[in-house]
């Protein structure tokens, strides 16, 4: 999902070289070690839940939230988030905003 993220093509990972895992893949030698090429995996629609955003749809998130709602974000074609606050544009810290509305596609507000 990181790698569909950032927008590469595939990579080499060792994981899995030597097992069936492998089987119908590229496999190449890099440092004397057998490495599988992955491909990344994109998603078609991530449903992410973020504690504010505001209409640009800038997403700042609470605790756990944070491990995967960014990933899966970048990774999906679309993006709809479920959070607990609207806020107005400029009411965001810079500093707090985990993923940039480019991102997002669709926010829906859910009261507490």
């Amino acid at each position: 999902m990181r790698a569909a993220g950032a927008g590469l093509g595939g990579f080499f990972t060792p994981a899995g070289a030597d097992s069936l895992l492998a089987e119908g893949k590229e496999v190449r030698v890099i440092n004397g070690r057998r490495h599988v090429f992955e491909e990344p995996l994109h998603g078609d629609v991530a449903l992410i839940k973020a504690r504010k955003a505001d209409r640009w749809g800038n997403l700042v998130y609470s605790t756990a939230a944070r491990n995967f709602g960014p990933t899966m974000a970048t990774a999906a074609a679309l993006t709809v988030v479920q959070v607990r606050e609207f806020v107005e544009l400029g009411d965001l810290d810079p500093e707090c905003v985990v993923t940039p509305g480019i991102f997002v596609d669709r926010v829906v507000e859910v009261p507490a």
